[in-house]
Order: C-alpha cells, then structure tokens, then sequence
C-alpha cells in the first residue's frame, strides 16, 4: 500500500459499470490500486469500457450480467472471486430511470425501476456479504441520489425506488458494522451522463461523474475505525 495505490490489493465489483458514473467509479478505484471487476447488460459497450481501464494499467474482469436476476448475481460474484478475488469493495451502481405523472405510469415501469434500484442492490450485497463476514472486512457503497430525499413532479416511481434505497442501505449498515463491513450511501444530484437528457439544464454546471467517484475514492480511504454513513453531493451552481 502506498500513498499513489491506497487500495493496492484490493477487489472491487462495480455495477452498472460500462458507462457514466460507474466507468468513472471503476477508473478511480483501479487507478487506486484496486483489481476491477465491472458488469452491465451490454457485452459490447463491457468490453469498451474494460479496454479502457486496461489502457490505464487496470486489471479488469468485464462480466455480462443482469442483476436482477439471481442466478447471475450468483455466477458474476462467484467468476469476480475465482479471478481477481474475494470482493473487498461492493458499488452498486446499476439503475434506471422512467419518469412521468403517476397516473400515466405502467405497472412494467414500476418493476424495471425498482428491480434495478432496490432489488438488485439487495441481490448482489447478498452475495457478496457472507464472504465479507467471513473475512470481518469489507466495504459496500450504494449510489442512491438526492431523489432519494427530494419529492418532485413526475418522479414518483424513481424516488421511490431511492427513497427505498436509503432505507435498505442504513439498516444494511446496523446489520453489518458488528462485522467490520462499512455500508455507505452516495445521493448526488443531477449528473451530467447519458441517463436523461437533461433538457434546458448547462452540463457544464452539472455534476460529472468524476465528481461522483471523487466521493467513492473518499469513502474508500476512510480510517478503518468509523465510517461516513452518507454523503450528498451537489453542484456549486444550480444547473
């Protein structure tokens, strides 16, 4: 471990990690020391994003998975540990977003969103979290948003799905501290990526996703004696 690879050594397993905050998340920790390992749907945009942390000296699984399915959590989990490692460091990345008046909302987006954003959170810190206790070392850092804490017009069933979210994370939390597994949450506002388009809003005054994995680095390097449970981050400029 040095001051350049803080986390030399380490495994890390990012969801939703092929693009925008989450290639951010993989490129700060592997830059850290960190061995990658990133899933998403898409092989073809996997296999970019692995070249480009490659490019960057990264080691780097890509894994094709679909975490809300069980048995793929179970098979991405098990191929992260067979070759890079036991994961050290959960981010559970992976979301969705479907926007529009609740009374005009189908059942269907209901499920996509809150099978991405809840369920799958739950699904892959399952998984990972027996191994974690075994070894009484670990962190798990769930990438929520301010949506989570912030009502607004046609946004009902992606603040749930954050709402619902913290929740998880903070009992999450009490459950596993005793353990000396640390469970965070990150609640960024708007993000310049390609999750939505933003319309009418300055990218230039948004959030980058570096800004993002910035807080991740931090979260990662606390002192192993306590844990930031929570961190909110907004623009200096409201977009």
């Amino acid at each position: 471990m040095s001051a350049e690879k803080p986390i030399a050594g380490q495994v890390a397993l990012v969801t939703g990690g092929s693009r925008g905050i989450g290639l951010a998340i993989a490129a700060r920790l592997g830059r850290m020391g960190a061995r990658v390992a990133i899933c998403a749907r898409s092989a073809e945009s996997l296999e970019r994003a692995a070249e480009s942390l490659r490019r960057d000296a990264v080691e780097t699984l890509a894994m094709a998975a679909d975490v809300t399915r069980p048995a793929e959590v179970t098979a991405l989990v098990e191929r992260t540990r067979k070759s890079l490692g036991p994961v050290d460091i959960l981010v559970n990345n992976a979301g969705v977003g479907v926007f529009g008046p609740v009374h005009a909302l189908r059942e269907s987006d209901w499920d996509a969103v809150l099978d991405t954003n809840l369920k799958a959170v739950f699904l892959v810190s399952k998984e990972v979290a027996p191994e974690m206790i075994r070894r009484r070392t670990g962190q798990i850092i769930n990438i929520s948003s301010l949506a989570g804490k912030n009502a607004f017009a046609n946004g009902s069933v992606y603040c749930a799905s954050k709402w619902g979210l913290l929740g998880l994370t903070f009992c999450m939390a009490e459950d596993l501290r005793t353990y000396g597994i640390r469970v965070s949450a990150v609640c960024p506002g708007t993000v310049a990526t390609e999750f939505s388009p933003h319309a009418g809003k300055d990218p230039s005054k948004m959030l980058q996703p570096d800004d993002v994995a910035h807080a991740v680095a931090a979260l990662v390097t606390q002192a192993p004696q306590s844990f930031i449970s929570e961190v909110l981050l907004r623009p200096t400029q409201k977009p």
